[in-house]
């Protein structure tokens, strides 16, 4: 195997095996968290939601109520 071949392919697997953290972005989940309680998003964090990559995103509610929705990072799903 020629070395340049040899190091683009690691290249590639390494590439490959590397995780995508998020196929939802920051703001998507923000924008599925504010249309599911038709509040204000106030913060929006990376968090690890038992092995799952998540947002956890901080809304204030129409009657001010304060909450927490925790937003899939992978399918855009409310866990």
């Amino acid at each position: 195997m020629k070395p340049k071949f040899a190091k683009l392919l690691c290249t590639a697997l390494l590439a490959a095996a590397l995780p995508v953290w998020a196929a939802v972005s920051r703001d998507d989940a923000a924008a599925i968290a504010q249309q599911q309680t038709g509040g204000r998003v106030l913060a929006v964090e990376r968090m690890d939601a038992g092995g799952r990559p998540a947002w956890r995103v901080k809304v204030v509610t129409p009657n001010g109520e304060v909450r927490v929705i925790v937003i899939d990072a992978a399918t855009g799903r409310p866990m």
